[in-house]
């Protein structure tokens, strides 16, 4: 649909966002008329939206996600012919969430519906624009509304039993180029749903995050929002492995998750501001010399504070809430 739009502003400047640093706007620079972007502020989202899985992690469309249950929280998220909203996707609703966060810093009206140029979507995200990145909006935003949520997570003090969809409503505005006929992309809007525009305004749960988080991949991405909502202001936490792939939403054997996980913890830096490591708390002790899938845990910490490093002393995941 978007592979013959252009943004109008990209169009204006010329500019091209893709690379290593995120471009700055000058915190004195005012929304244009109409819209919520440019984001002057911090990329946030929501903690429950970190802490949990509602997304594919990957880019070949899925109807349904598992279905999570660990005794306390309930997740099931069903999608259309489409498939369901990706991690990717998911990028969408954190510049929204980030650009309410904006206003509500300065004081301004707030709406559920978000309005945003697509040309300073693709800046924060880090993102090239090109007919290939708007056909990813196009595609991004029929899967946030088309996705099927249903979950016994309470948002500011509220709660359904009834399935929900990410975007009430979506959609792209264009214009005609007098001059070569083509359509020109102008802005996106999103109708956030009730249950995470609850969670912005009500709960204070919103947290910041790392601009790297968008140069990561599918599985980092979720390890990096695990980090970021349970480190919190300690030193660091741990995790039991299998805990730790049903929370990150990965449908890999635990085997091949292990594998995974002891590759990426390998590189120089997997993650930006954390560190992780797999360990066998029974082996590591004396107590058995051979590791079991089920007894490994998974200890990140922050990186700003290494020194304070002891795993007996970092709480369980669930203990951070």
């Amino acid at each position: 649909m978007f592979s013959q739009y252009r943004d109008s502003a990209s169009r204006r400047n010329g500019h091209l966002y893709g690379g290593a640093e995120l471009t700055s706007v000058t915190a004195t620079q005012p929304a244009l008329p109409g819209l919520d972007s440019p984001l002057i502020g911090s990329v946030k989202n929501e903690r429950s939206v970190m802490v949990y899985n509602f997304f594919s992690l990957s880019k070949e469309p899925k109807t349904e996600l598992e279905p999570y249950d660990d005794g306390q929280v309930r997740i099931e998220v069903k999608g259309t012919k489409a498939g369901v909203a990706t991690i990717y996707d998911k990028e969408i609703l954190i510049y929204a969430a980030s650009l309410l966060v904006d206003k509500m810093n300065r004081g301004e009206a707030l709406n559920q519906t978000i309005t945003f140029t697509a040309h300073d979507f693709f800046r924060v995200a880090r993102v090239t624009p090109g007919g290939s990145s708007y056909d990813r909006i196009s595609g991004a935003l029929e899967r946030l509304q088309g996705t099927q949520v249903r979950t016994n997570i309470e948002t500011g003090g509220e709660g359904t039993d009834e399935f929900w969809s990410w975007a009430q409503s979506a959609k792209a505005q264009y214009r005609k180029d007098a001059r070569t006929g083509e359509r020109v992309l102008r802005s996106v809007s999103i109708t956030l749903c009730d249950w995470l525009y609850r969670a912005i305004l009500h709960d204070n749960r919103m947290l910041t995050y790392d601009p790297r988080y968008f140069d990561l991949g599918a599985l980092e991405k979720r390890l990096y929002e695990m980090a970021r909502a349970h480190c919190g202001h300690q030193p660091g936490f741990k995790i039991g492995l299998d805990k730790l792939r049903r929370r990150v939403g990965s449908e890999m054997e635990l085997k091949d998750f292990k594998a995974r996980m002891v590759k990426i913890a390998s590189r120089k830096n997997p993650l930006p501001e954390y560190g992780f490591k797999l360990v066998d708390r029974a082996v590591e002790q004396g107590r058995s010399k051979r590791a079991n899938l089920k007894s490994m845990q998974v200890i990140f910490w922050r990186l700003d504070r290494w020194r304070e490093y002891d795993a007996d002393k970092f709480c369980e995941a669930d203990e951070t809430e």
